[in-house]
């Protein structure tokens, strides 16, 4: 028995345990560093899973003390100075299925059930669910085994439940930096009176993702009583999914897929539908921009993973409908939270800078969401969608939104460091490498620091001199200032040609 500590280290999605190299337990027992251990209290009960880390520094820990990271130590639920128990862990029995997937092999209902809850239990370590994740990414899954892990996902945690038979939602795929049509959409769609709880999510291999860039407006991290308040009363919201515990297996392989940069099509089906299906949602709007630097690079990779969202949805009982969309060039003209939120505010409040691909995406889509309302006819959604942005009424309701999920006033101070990157030769703009860009902007800092990121100067068809300036590059702190722009020097993203380009169509398909 050792005596329980909380050592104020956050690891982020994974329980990790502290022991003094000297502790009697870890020379007589054999311990060794990242095993698992298993830790609980006097009667045996909750119990958690946690890797074992090796501590040579007795001002961190004593030699009869077992710390926890923060989230090990919240799970566990007791109080420092507890005598808790320590054994190794058993290793998870699904190690086998993952062996099965790196084999090649197909697994059943069964097997991605035993290693979701695995994973939900804290059993793999990061190493075991990389090594699924790329079991997954590189056998592939057939579609069945795409519909058994989202079912897998919806079943480890909560499920809302709203009043009301209609319950709508949009997704976008991602890899467009500044697509913020979302924030848009929710506050027209919730002006018209019907039902949108919108979760969201936090950027993965992005500059920014929705729930970075509402946090520049309001709190996101609200629970699920706050968030049906604000749903009752203002029909709409704008949360991060994190604190609805929805769907928190897909949390847990986000974390792992964010610093390998993975996004495989089959993660991404189940990763999206769990969490709507957890959401609540019956009908579903999903976005796929298609481009040779987004990530969907033709139509036929784009029909075949509309295809697999279908089937899906059909087997879980949620209506979806697939728009291919264009995805040649960011939309919008921030990328980064602070200034994609700008944006969004600017279409909101009818500026005439506002940027006029963000408003017109933003509004067909949202047009498109008021469709599956069987009291607006087939090729009215827009029309009203256009009035409810025009009249004022979504950003009204947008504030009524931000007040009630709580406003938040900004931490960090802006960006101080500002680089313009210039065009080199006259001509016409004629592509804008997505990846580039988004590079570009994480490197400057987003979405840790708010303020950083790109504002662009020019887009597709725009005709440019040589000096003019392609767009801005926000830092706040020097090293990343130096790494965004290195690599803004090297290769900027434009390619400028002299003729004329043609004008890209906003819908694919």
């Amino acid at each position: 028995m050792l005596k329980l500590k909380s050592v104020a280290i956050e690891t982020y999605k994974e329980n990790v345990a502290y022991l003094h190299r000297d502790c009697p337990l870890y020379r007589s027992e054999g311990f060794q560093a990242l095993m698992k251990i298993e830790i609980s209290v006097k009667d045996g009960e909750r119990a958690v899973i946690a890797v074992l880390n090796i501590v040579n520094d007795d001002s961190i820990m004593d030699i009869d003390e077992l710390g926890l990271s923060v989230q090990a130590f919240q799970q566990l639920g007791e109080q420092q100075g507890t005598p808790v128990y320590v054994a190794p862990a058993r290793a998870p029995a699904s190690l086998e299925e993952v062996r099965k997937k790196i084999a090649g092999e197909t697994l059943s209902k069964k097997s991605f059930e035993l290693i979701t809850r695995d994973i939900s239990e804290n059993r793999y370590s990061k190493m075991e669910i990389a090594a699924f994740l790329v079991a997954c990414s590189h056998s592939g899954l057939e579609r069945e085994e795409v519909l058994y892990l989202t079912q897998a996902m919806v079943a480890s945690g909560k499920k809302l439940s709203w009043d009301g038979s209609l319950v709508v939602d949009k997704h976008c795929i991602g890899g467009i930096p500044g697509n913020r049509t979302t924030m848009i959409i929710v506050p027209i769609v919730a002006a018209h009176g019907m039902l949108i709880p919108k979760t969201s999510s936090r950027a993965i291999t992005s500059p920014a993702g929705t729930a970075d860039t509402m946090e520049m407006l309001a709190k996101v991290d609200i629970t699920n009583e706050q968030m049906q308040q604000v749903v009752q009363q203002h029909r709409g919201m704008l949360a991060w999914g994190g604190t609805a515990k929805l769907a928190p297996v897909d949390d847990i392989l986000i974390s792992v897929e964010r610093p390998l940069s993975m996004d495989s099509s089959s993660q991404l089906v189940a990763s999206i539908l769990a969490k709507k299906i957890a959401a609540g949602s019956t009908h579903l709007l999903i976005d796929i921009p298609v481009g040779p630097t987004a990530k969907i690079h033709h139509t036929r990779e784009a029909l075949k993973l509309r295809k697999m969202f279908e089937y899906v949805g059909d087997h879980l009982g949620i209506y979806i409908e697939v728009i291919l969309t264009n995805g040649s060039q960011p939309i919008g003209n921030g990328i980064g939270p602070a200034l994609e939120a700008r944006d969004v505010m600017k279409v909101l409040k009818n500026q005439v800078d506002a940027p006029g691909d963000l408003r017109e995406k933003s509004l067909r889509l949202a047009g498109r969401i008021l469709e599956f309302d069987p009291d607006v006819r087939g090729g009215q959604g827009y029309a009203i969608a256009r009035d409810i942005v025009e009249s004022g009424r979504a950003l009204e309701k947008m504030q009524d939104i931000i007040q009630a999920q709580g406003k938040l006033l900004p931490e960090q101070a802006p960006a101080t460091r500002v680089f313009e990157v210039r065009c080199q030769l006259s001509g016409y703009v004629h592509q804008i490498d997505n990846l580039q860009l988004a590079k570009i902007a994480s490197l400057a800092g987003a979405p840790i620091d708010k303020y950083a990121g790109v504002e662009l100067l020019c887009k597709i068809g725009d005709k440019v001199e040589k000096g003019d300036i392609l767009y801005k590059i926000y830092a706040c702190f020097e090293s990343d200032f130096q790494f965004a722009t290195e690599l803004a020097a090297q290769k900027n993203g434009y390619s400028i040609y002299p003729q004329v380009p043609t004008e890209p169509e906003m819908f694919l398909v």
